[in-house]
């Protein structure tokens, strides 16, 4: 099986620097061309399911990547961005103002520190487990795509190469890019990170 993997396309939050978890924020245009010329790169690729995020933004892109074809789509709420609480839509400078002591022990511990009223590292990290549990479900698909967030995809290719969760920021998935996870008797091997190329069949 080939996991692809794709990030939303930008949104307004992601051009004014916020904090934007489970809150909405739409596509820019810039993240609907994204959307867009991934749907041309991946138009040859005969995708099983579909995953995503129940977060608008996610939909939007898998709408669009999939647009005029008819694949299955399963809504996962697993897929969701990490929750950032009191801390949706701000910016980090009004943060260390306004919220400074929890926010500065976030940034000093972020993997055991929570965002105010939000979901923390280890919640969040084992909502991913989670997912990747289910994956056992799609083991006779051969192209599943996977369409979330910087945080569930980072946090996802880390595990599924044995790693930590925190080893998460040595996978940056950016936006307008396709990556790739092909697995064989269970052993997972990362064969693309941030694609701009047509796929062809045989690839």
């Amino acid at each position: 099986m080939r996991l692809w993997l794709v990030r939303h396309g930008e949104t307004d939050a992601n051009v004014a620097g916020l904090y934007s978890g489970h809150a909405p924020t739409s596509l820019t245009q810039r993240g609907i061309t994204q959307a867009e010329t991934l749907a041309a790169l991946l138009h040859n690729v005969p995708f099983d399911h579909v995953l995503c995020s129940e977060l608008e933004r996610a939909r939007h892109t898998t709408q669009l990547l999939l647009a005029g074809r008819d694949v299955p789509l399963r809504i996962m709420p697993e897929l969701n961005e990490m929750f950032f609480g009191d801390w949706e839509m701000r910016h980090h400078r009004d943060l260390a103002r306004e919220d400074a002591e929890n926010y500065a022990l976030w940034c000093n511990d972020w993997q055991n520190a929570t965002p105010t009223n939000g979901e923390g590292f280890q919640a969040f990290s084992q909502r991913v487990e989670r997912f990747i549990a289910q994956l056992a479900d799609y083991k006779n698909s051969q192209n599943l795509l996977v369409v979330s967030h910087q945080g569930v995809l980072s946090v996802l290719i880390a595990r599924l190469m044995s790693m930590p969760a925190a080893s998460m920021w040595h996978f940056r998935v950016e936006q307008g890019c396709w990556s790739a996870i092909d697995f064989c008797d269970d052993f997972a091997v990362l064969k693309v990170l941030n694609s701009r190329a047509i796929w062809r069949e045989g690839e």
